[in-house]
């Protein structure tokens, strides 16, 4: 049945809850929200009791590798459907297919294997591809393996663009790099969304790329040049600038509780986008994986390399909502944060709130942030 009427939950709003409400789905879409209890008989519709818990808008993931054992680089559609699927039970309802710096080769077999899934997702919605590489700069690499990083190519970047269009994006680069000006000129033209990291730009350097066009950092404070009181870098570049917004790892491992708190004060729940950074240890747990060519241990869910470096995280998107609040962010800016800020970021016009006439994409939360059910488009998944 198409038509849905969802009662007995606490609808988050934009910039409010609504107690003890129902939430009425027509074709997919939100078609009535009220405080009062629905008709008893109200033909057409199916009900759903949300037993008193949370609705909030389903969140959007712009940045995941992998999950459940599936690496999104493998290039293969099993892998991309496996993600979709984890996504989906765990609050996600849309993600950017994010990979890591690879060979040309392994980079467009991921671009085709995400094209060949759009349309027929088994969960989550695949909004787009975010590159994430490989024009980075190798002092601050991080976990992305080395001898994948090279310069900006705009003549490379004119043939991922062939293979991939619209889909991609948001691309992650160094701005600092001989030619990174002129890709993001290019990329600006593209329409993408300019993230900067694994970059060792300084202010001025940064400041120039934001100027261009840059408009995101990717996993703030990591894998970038830190803070000095005399080299400032480009975190504080990036706090100054009021179009820029920031990517968050809440995980309890990659930024401290008030290092959250700090990007939260400056620059509030509309330039914060929670994301996971997982990679395929999300849904198995502790154990060995490969991923982006090295070896990862993951243990107490903490990824790392032989040594030492932390390789992505395990963290879930519904597990970062909980740390956010639990960091001493509020929970409906937390949700923001988790939706409504990045469906801005990417476009998504119709996603991120729970507001008539938009898609019903929603997630029921019980008091524990633990996932009941994940709703996409009018369809429980």
């Amino acid at each position: 049945m198409n038509n849905k009427i969802i009662q007995h939950v606490n609808v988050l709003l934009p910039h409010q809850i609504l107690p003890s409400a129902a939430v009425w789905v027509t074709d997919g879409k939100i078609e009535r929200i009220a405080t009062q209890e629905a008709p008893p008989f109200y033909e057409g519709y199916e009900r759903i009791d949300g037993n008193g818990m949370w609705l909030i808008p389903g969140m959007i993931d712009v940045h995941i590798h992998g999950a459940n054992g599936y690496d999104m680089m493998d290039g293969t559609e099993a892998s991309i459907q496996e993600v979709s699927q984890t996504c989906a039970g765990t609050g996600c309802t849309s993600f950017l297919a994010t990979s890591v710096s690879s060979t040309m080769d392994d980079l467009l077999n991921m671009i085709r294997s995400v094209k060949s899934v759009i349309g027929r997702e088994q969960g989550a919605k695949i909004a787009g591809i975010h590159l994430e590489g490989p024009y980075l700069n190798p002092k601050r690499k991080g976990m992305q393996n080395e001898k994948y990083l090279r310069h900006p190519d705009l003549d490379e970047m004119k043939l991922i663009f062939q293979e991939a269009g619209s889909l991609i994006k948001m691309v992650t680069i160094a701005p600092e790099l001989p030619g990174g000006l002129e890709l993001i000129s290019y990329l600006k033209d593209q329409g993408v969304v300019i993230a900067v990291a694994h970059s060792d730009a300084s202010y001025e350097e940064a400041k120039e790329a934001f100027g261009a066009g840059a408009s995101h950092v990717t996993h703030c404070f990591n894998g970038m040049r830190p803070i000095h009181h005399r080299d400032p870098g480009l975190i504080v570049a990036a706090f100054e600038e009021p179009h820029v917004s920031l990517q968050a790892i809440v995980d309890q491992v990659h930024l401290h509780p008030a290092i959250i708190r700090l990007m939260h004060r400056i620059k509030g729940p509309e330039g914060m986008v929670l994301i996971t950074d997982a990679l395929q240890a999300m849904g198995l747990g502790d154990g060995e994986y490969l991923f982006g060519g090295h070896h990862v241990t993951v243990s107490e869910g903490i990824a790392r390399l032989a040594d030492g470096t932390l390789a992505s995280s395990t963290v879930t998107m519904n597990e970062a909502l909980r740390l956010t609040v639990e960091n001493g962010i509020s929970f409906t800016d937390a949700v923001q944060m988790a939706s409504t800020s990045p469906a801005r970021i990417l476009g998504l016009t119709n996603k991120g709130k729970i507001e008539i006439g938009y898609d019903a994409d929603f997630v029921l939360l019980n008091e524990k942030y633990e996932v009941q059910w994940t709703m996409i488009e009018g369809q429980l998944v």
